[in-house]
C-alpha cells in the first residue's frame, strides 16, 4: 500500500512537472462528457422536483389556502354573530331601561296618589279642627261679651252709687247695652 500511495504521488508530481492542464473541470477535452452528466443531473432534479417535491408543496399550499379561507369564513360568521349579539344586547338594554322608566313612573303615580290622599285627609282634618276652633272662638267671644256686659253693668252701678246717686238697674242695663252696640 505504501507503494501505491507513492506511485500516485509520483504521477501527480510527474503531471505537474510536465505542464499538466490543471483542474479536470477546465479541461476542454472532457467538456462533452461534463455537459452530458450536467444535462442528466438537471433532468433527474427536474423530474424529482416536478413529480415528488412540487406536488407535495402545492398540496401543502392548497391546504393552507383552504385553511385560511375557512378561518376567514369562520371569522366572518363569528363577527356577524357578535354584531347580532351586540344588537340583541342593546335591544334588551333599551327594553330594560324602558321597563325601569315605566316602573318608576308607576311608582311615582302611586306615591303621588298616596300623597294626594294624605293631603286630602290632612286638609279635611285641618278643616274640621278649624271649624271646631272657630266654634270654640265664637263660644268664647259670646261668653266674653256676656262677661263684659255683666262687668260693665256692675261697674256702672258701682260708679253711679259712688257718685251719690241711686242706680236703677233697668237704666244701667239700657245704657250699657246701647254703648256696647256702638
Amino acid at each position: 500500500m505504501a507503494t501505491q500511495t507513492h506511485d500516485a504521488a509520483a504521477d501527480m508530481a510527474h503531471g505537474a512537472a510536465s505542464g499538466g492542464t490543471g483542474m479536470p473541470q477546465l479541461d476542454f477535452t472532457s467538456f462533452p462528457n461534463q455537459i452530458f452528466w450536467l444535462a442528466v443531473t438537471l433532468v433527474v432534479i427536474y423530474l424529482v422536483l416536478s413529480r415528488v417535491a412540487l406536488p407535495r408543496i402545492g398540496g401543502i399550499l392548497a391546504e393552507r389556502t383552504g385553511t385560511i379561507t375557512n378561518d376567514l369564513a369562520a371569522a366572518e360568521d363569528l363577527k356577524a354573530k357578535a354584531v347580532e349579539a351586540e344588537e340583541a344586547y342593546n335591544k334588551a338594554l333599551n327594553e330594560a331601561r324602558a321597563e325601569a322608566q315605566r316602573i318608576a313612573a308607576e311608582a311615582r303615580a302611586e306615591i303621588q296618589a298616596d300623597l294626594d290622599d294624605a293631603i286630602a285627609k290632612a286638609d279635611a282634618g285641618i278643616a274640621e279642627k278649624v271649624a271646631e276652633s272657630e266654634k270654640a272662638i265664637a263660644e268664647i267671644r259670646a261668653g266674653a261679651i256676656e262677661s263684659i256686659q255683666a262687668v260693665a253693668k256692675d261697674t256702672t252701678a258701682e260708679i253711679v252709687t259712688a257718685l251719690g246717686f241711686q242706680a236703677d238697674e233697668a237704666a244701667v242695663n239700657g245704657a250699657v247695652t246701647d254703648r256696647m252696640k256702638g
